[in-house]
């Protein structure tokens, strides 16, 4: 009786690639349909929900937005998805759609099978997982393997004798997709856009469909309705991490780090731009993105970073009584400087 469940998409894809305007452009169109939304945040800071809170769809409210704050949701599958899953479907109320942005860390393997739990798998089924790629990075070899490379380091760092835990993530993702969106891209030109459909093949044994996005702007009919009912598919689509349990291995995942930092008015933005890509790049910076308060002007300035790519629009007005300031979120290996960060971070002002 798959018809008659709640359809669910999961949305997922790595760091930046184009999740959090997808799922606004979706809500903007999104036909009449009474959609809920679970977001996974990662760090402190509820920036997508707080995107997504303020795009004014009708047929999106605030207490359809869910956020999941504690964690990758992944790892917290039991603790925390479920409830709230649960709570979603007791509501008088009950939503025509649930969309789930994973965390741009999160493997979407073990949420897909949480769908098989008894009391969800009555109730809601998996409508198709959906990774967004971001073409620029992939254009640019962010993803993509250097043999020569890495036999000419090996005997330096026996840490290169394996994958980067990063492309692994990055893999796992597209080996869960029901359907890979390309997006941006309208920063690369046609043959990169080619090289990126191989990659992305290469990547994966399965072959999803794949679509082309600029902006994040596929139509919602596009990305919902696919019906697949991917729970029921998932054992085939198994993540590294589960393959190599299944044959014995032992692996060490890169673990994530992501603070807030907290400043006051941004005087000049776009030489504050210019000074966080500086600080980006030489402190090795995955992700960084929150809000900034810019003197004079009536609404705050959204900042999105991935890589040395910086992106900034005035997202909406300060809501009254609404406390002023900046406030980023800082993404990065464990390893990272945290101090040296906010100090950098704090001198760009």
């Amino acid at each position: 009786m798959l018809q008659q469940k709640i359809p669910a998409t999961v949305i997922t894809g790595f760091l930046g690639a184009g999740k959090t305007t997808m799922i606004r452009n979706i809500l903007q169109n999104a036909g009449g349909k009474r959609i809920a939304l679970i977001i996974n945040e990662f760090g402190d800071l509820g920036v997508d929900g707080d995107v997504l809170k303020g795009c004014g769809a009708e047929a999106c409210t605030e207490d359809d937005i869910i956020e999941l704050t504690n964690g990758c949701i992944c790892c917290t599958v039991a603790d925390d998805f479920i409830p709230t899953m649960t709570k979603l479907l007791e509501r008088e109320n009950r939503p025509d759609h649930i969309v789930i942005e994973t965390s741009g860390l999160a493997l979407p393997q073990p949420l897909v099978a949480a769908f098989n739990w008894p009391e969800i798998k009555t109730q809601v089924t998996v409508d198709g997982v959906i990774t967004v790629v971001d073409s620029a990075a992939v254009a640019a070899g962010r993803f993509a393997d250097d043999h020569d490379k890495v036999d000419a380091l090996r005997v330096t760092d026996e840490n290169l004798d394996h994958e980067s835990p990063l492309e692994e993530l990055f893999e796992d993702q597209l080996t869960a997709a029901d359907l890979i969106v390309l997006n941006k891209t309208d920063l690369i030109d046609a043959a990169g856009l080619q090289s990126v459909r191989d990659e992305v093949a290469s990547r994966i044994s399965r072959k999803p469909s794949m679509i082309e996005a600029k902006n994040g702007e596929v139509a919602a009919a596009v990305l919902l309705g696919l019906g697949v009912g991917t729970e029921d598919d998932i054992a085939n689509r198994k993540s590294h991490h589960e393959l190599e349990h299944e044959n014995g291995e032992e692996h060490d995942h890169d673990e994530f780090d992501s603070f807030v930092v907290e400043l006051g008015p941004v005087a000049d933005p776009a030489a504050f731009i210019e000074r966080l890509k500086g600080v980006i790049s030489a402190h090795d910076v995955l992700r960084l993105k929150g809000f900034a308060d810019v003197p004079g002007k009536p609404m705050r300035l959204l900042v999105q970073a991935v890589g040395s790519r910086v992106d900034t629009y005035f997202e909406r007005a300060w809501a009254p009584g609404e406390a002023r300031g900046t406030r980023l979120v800082v993404i990065g290996l464990h390893d990272m400087d945290e101090a040296a960060v906010r100090a950098a971070i704090a001198a760009a002002v």
